[in-house]
């Protein structure tokens, strides 16, 4: 008996391996098949300014590396004793402006060189609300707690997101032309605008990605919000607000995705890679125990077996944490 409406992934035209590499924006979502690719050692970089969830906020982070964009003081914001930037997450607020400032260059440096080298580019946008800062007449990331008296709350419409991806897309091509992209929609619900609302920014979102599909080449869909309402279809999926889905909702769709668009040629390394991760973070309770060392042995000949096989994976911090439990 089949207890589930399973949800078809489209075969797509590419795989990803451990020669890919990958940037992932937009919301917290994001974040989470972010850790899951970073856990197994994928080169991939995630949310370069942080938590983003509209789509004009994530062009704007696109803008800002296509540009070389490098922050001065003169573009931070003074805020119940914090600096912050208006295109970045709290996470990169600080009381200095300095620190600020070194936080938020030092990322974008760094996603800015890998921009043009990039195999894929996977956009997760979670809502259609924005919020547009008046005395700049500028779309925010994030509000930062200023008086929500200056700023002005709107809905994208379908066009409004198409018109921008359509020039913004076309521009990292010209700098990457070999660019694929990959968008998702959050499977969290918004629910401040009640179900409804919810439903008609998803659905905004869910047009505005079938506009670009059918008038770009190389972008791409994954239908991680179809597969939460349609496949699971349960509120035992979801965290106990109700609204976030739960850690075991994450593993199943990093399973579909998984097997959707990774080389089955890297499960091995993958597994190989899981194992050694869970023995990086054993604490035992006699680290200096026979079995154990030879454990940390054994972790230590396998990173060096793996490592000469793919040069590229970076085990220093394994390698730091494992050579300090050996004795003698």
């Amino acid at each position: 008996m089949n207890l589930q409406t399973k949800i078809t992934v489209a075969a797509p035209d590419f795989s990803i391996d451990y020669n890919s590499r990958l940037m992932m924006l937009g919301s917290c979502f994001a974040e989470n098949m972010g850790s899951k690719f970073s856990y197994y050692k994928f080169d991939v970089d995630v949310n370069p300014c942080g938590i983003i969830y509209n789509p004009l906020s994530v062009a704007n982070v696109l803008r800002l590396l296509v540009e070389g964009k490098r922050f001065e003081k003169n573009d931070l914001r003074e805020v119940g004793g914090k600096w912050v930037s208006l295109f970045h997450h709290g996470a990169f607020s600080s009381a200095d402006p300095d620190e600020c400032l070194h936080r938020i260059n030092d990322r974008l440096t760094k996603a800015t060189g890998e921009l043009r080298t990039l195999d894929l580019l996977v956009i997760t946008w979670g809502t259609a609300w924005v919020y547009k800062y008046i005395p700049e007449n500028i779309i925010v990331s994030n509000c930062h707690k200023i008086p929500s008296r200056e700023f002005e709350r709107s809905r994208l419409s379908v066009e409004d997101i198409v018109r921008e991806y359509l020039v913004l897309i076309e521009r990292l091509r010209e700098i990457n032309p070999g660019l694929r992209i990959l968008f998702t929609v959050s499977p969290i619900r918004h629910w401040k605008d009640g179900a409804h609302g919810n439903q008609l920014s998803k659905a905004t979102l869910l047009l505005a990605i079938d506009r670009l599909r059918e008038e770009i080449q190389h972008v791409y869909y994954f239908p991680a919000y179809e597969i939460v309402l349609d496949e699971l279809r349960d509120y035992r999926f979801y965290a106990e607000d109700m609204l976030h889905v739960s850690g075991f909702t994450v593993d199943y769709i990093w399973e579909r995705f998984l097997y959707s668009f990774i080389s089955p040629e890297v499960f091995g390394l993958m597994n190989q890679i899981g194992r050694i991760n869970k023995g990086v973070a054993h604490r035992p309770f006699e680290p200096q125990s026979e079995e154990y060392q030879r454990l940390v042995k054994k972790m230590l000949a396998e990173i060096a077996m793996i490592s000469r096989s793919y040069p590229m994976i970076d085990f220093s911090e394994e390698k730091r944490k494992l050579n300090e439990v050996i004795v003698g």
